[in-house]
């Protein structure tokens, strides 16, 4: 089945700066971590894992009992490596979530918990420590020859799994400020410098290019940063993008803006389909006459052409129109795409046509 989604022509929307625009130097930084996942039944790490072993030994030596890991086994532990988004400006006693995935031969971290286990970032620097529950989101169950599994319950997330020991790093923000553009546009960024010298004063932005605006924060918020960029964010503007199909070959949806345009062009489409069966027939001789049962295949060829459906787009056609029309002649899923691929190579759709 196709899914045809397209957007009518409402009024132009003013957005905010904020969700067009980032700071640079205030942005995220992920941590990593390697930790040990215990509570499980019976679905941990099996004996070819042996680094989690050793990882249980080292942690019970530090706590007084000596282990050799090669002296046991516990199914009931998992070793897992732990990421997690550390915020900007985050402070120390802030919680975060963070995501577990089993890192050995782990089946499921169903009813798992969390050993304390330090986060680091690139630097090397511990930033958070995690510890708690895993909530797996699935679930795997078998039995005598038979199994069942939902999602992937071989990582988990731990939702204010991690308290946050060491301040993020994080850019000042100064007398000069840079935004980037999460979509990369000159129309844009033209755009965003008219708005923010229209409200704080003329020279105060400068576009550098499509995707960096650069600030200068007045006099008067000299002290107060976090005031300009307040009221900064909270500037709107008109937006421009560029018109842009989008085809999910998986699903069968395609999802087309209001900003597409179709050239004048005709279209004809059909549809060809042989199919080709083989029916094996079994051969079986008359009684005493010393023949050979065998097995016959039975070959059968069938062609069947539709005949071909076309289609004319005018000068200016929208985007609506063209689903209409598709819709019309019976467009399946594949043959929408195909249909949208050659008015691409025939350079009559005035659109980037993206495939995911």
């Amino acid at each position: 089945m196709c899914s045809l989604l397209h957007a009518a022509a409402p009024a132009p929307r003013a957005t905010r700066v904020k969700e067009l625009i980032a700071v640079e130097g205030v942005r995220d930084n992920q941590l990593i971590g390697y930790g040990l996942v215990v509570g499980l039944q019976g679905t941990g790490d099996k004996r070819q894992t042996v680094f989690s072993a050793q990882t249980l030994s080292n942690m019970l030596e530090k706590m007084g009992v000596q282990v050799n890991p090669l002296a046991f086994q516990v199914r009931n532990m998992a070793a897992v490596m732990v990421t997690a988004n550390l915020p900007p400006f985050a402070q120390p006693g802030m919680r975060i979530d963070l995501t577990a995935a089993a890192l050995g031969d782990a089946t499921n971290l169903q009813g798992g918990i969390l050993l304390a286990t330090p986060l680091r970032g690139l630097d090397g620097q511990i930033y958070a420590m995690a510890q708690g529950s895993v909530i797996t989101g699935g679930f795997a169950a078998k039995g005598a020859g038979a199994s069942a599994t939902l999602n992937h319950p071989t990582s988990g997330r731990l939702p204010s799994g991690a308290i946050v020991e060491r301040a993020s790093p994080a850019a000042a923000l100064g007398t000069t400020i840079r935004l980037q553009l999460r979509q990369a546009d000159f129309t844009t960024a033209a755009r965003i410098a008219a708005v923010v010298n229209e409200r704080f004063g003329p020279g105060r932005a400068f576009p550098e290019s499509s995707g960096a605006v650069r600030v200068e924060t007045p006099p008067e918020y000299a002290a107060r940063a976090v005031d300009f960029m307040a009221a900064l964010e909270s500037l709107t503007v008109q937006a421009d993008r560029v018109a842009r199909i989008v085809v999910n070959e998986r699903t069968g949806t395609i999802v087309m803006g209001k900003e597409v345009k179709i050239s004048p062009v005709a279209v004809m489409h059909g549809a060809l389909s042989i199919e080709v069966q083989t029916n094996f027939d079994i051969s079986q001789p008359a009684p005493f006459s010393g023949g050979v049962t065998t097995v016959v295949p039975n070959t059968t060829v069938q062609v069947k052409e539709e005949k071909a459906k076309s289609l004319v787009l005018k000068a200016g056609a929208t985007v609506e129109e063209l689903v209409r029309a598709l819709q019309s002649i019976g467009a399946t899923a594949r043959d929408v795409m195909a249909i949208l691929q050659n008015l691409k190579a025939a350079a009559a759709l005035e659109a980037d046509l993206e495939v995911i």
